[in-house]
């Protein structure tokens, strides 16, 4: 009990406090995370993720290991999620909905910082990756299975994985790497990016309060049953056996890449749904209700479900 109080306390905790501050926050003020939200992605972000990879002690062999199981645990779960979702009978746009956020973890606001106050920088490094692959292709395949919910197909909007700054953040770093022109870690550039990078960190966790604050489950709480099964329970155990299928040599980055699969549903699937698909679906169930229920549930069952599998990983009964 004391190990899981411990693990509660120095990787959980730290997002429970500051998410609920983004919450009280969003309850008692009219924020507008539009800007915030900006400034993290095209800011923050890429600085983080160019001072991890480009300081990370382990090799090219284990960035491609990391983006291989990545991409392969993403298309895995699309795959179960829409058999399962056909198999019970869901139609479009919900089915679209079901696939998405079963697929897509909150590998960035929540994986990055929990990656990092359980396994430390080699966690938050892996983590940066993992983002960095799942952002790749929820902005190709991902709007392409949101195209579908509206009964549509084509390439529209998949020019967007060509603006994300977090491929251009990854690529800049390794191109640093393999030519030698990292800079040194006491530098004063290199210390800029750590500190523009780890104001990143409790910036994603005010946002994921203040979206949460903005949900409304309502009717919708009955429906997500499905969703809420796939993500926190189905998630982690494709993503161990994808970890021990991959063969990572480094423990900490497949425990890292573990505990991502785990993480709750994202919001992004909800805006895609809503750009590129269906709206509503009938029986006055909406997409929006729908995936915000899902991922205030699975946010909320996260407390204690992760608390329990970071000490299963510690122990190294799973990976």
């Amino acid at each position: 009990m004391s190990s899981l109080l411990s693990i509660f306390a120095t990787a959980i905790l730290p997002i429970i406090t500051l998410a609920s501050v983004g919450m009280l926050l969003g309850r008692l003020q009219n924020v507008d995370i539009g800007p915030l939200n900006t400034v993290t992605v095209y800011v923050f972000v890429p600085a983080l993720i160019f001072h991890s990879i480009a300081t990370a002690t382990f090799g090219g062999s284990t960035l491609a290991r990391i983006g291989v199981a990545t991409a392969t645990y993403l298309v895995a779960m699309v795959v179960i999620a829409g058999v399962v979702g056909r198999l019970t009978g869901e139609s479009e746009p919900i089915l679209s909905a079901l696939v998405l956020v079963s697929a897509f973890p909150n590998s960035g606001n929540y994986g990055i910082p929990l990656s990092e106050f359980a396994f430390g920088p080699e966690g938050r490094s892996t983590a940066v990756v993992y983002l960095t692959v799942q952002s790749v292709l929820l902005y190709t395949g991902g709007i392409y299975v949101a195209q579908r919910s509206g009964g549509t197909r084509g390439l529209g909007g998949m020019k967007r994985a060509l603006k994300i700054p977090l491929v251009y953040a990854v690529a800049a770093a390794l191109l640093a790497r393999y030519l030698g022109l990292v800079p040194p870690a006491d530098s004063t550039a290199m210390s800029t990016l750590e500190l523009v990078g780890n104001a990143s960190i409790p910036m994603m966790l005010l946002i994921l309060g203040i979206q949460l604050s903005d949900t409304d489950y309502g009717a919708a709480l009955s429906s997500v049953g499905k969703a809420t099964v796939l993500k926190m329970g189905v998630a982690p155990l494709v993503g161990a056996g994808i970890a021990l299928a991959v063969g990572f040599q480094n423990t900490t980055v497949a425990r890292t890449f573990v505990l991502e699969c785990a993480t709750p549903a994202a919001i992004t699937p909800l805006l895609l749904v809503v750009e590129f698909g269906g709206e509503s679906a009938g029986g006055g169930l909406s997409v929006a209700e729908y995936v915000s229920t899902t991922v205030l549930v699975t946010t909320l069952l996260s407390v204690p479900l992760l608390t329990v599998l970071i000490a299963l990983l510690e122990s190294g009964l799973l990976v």
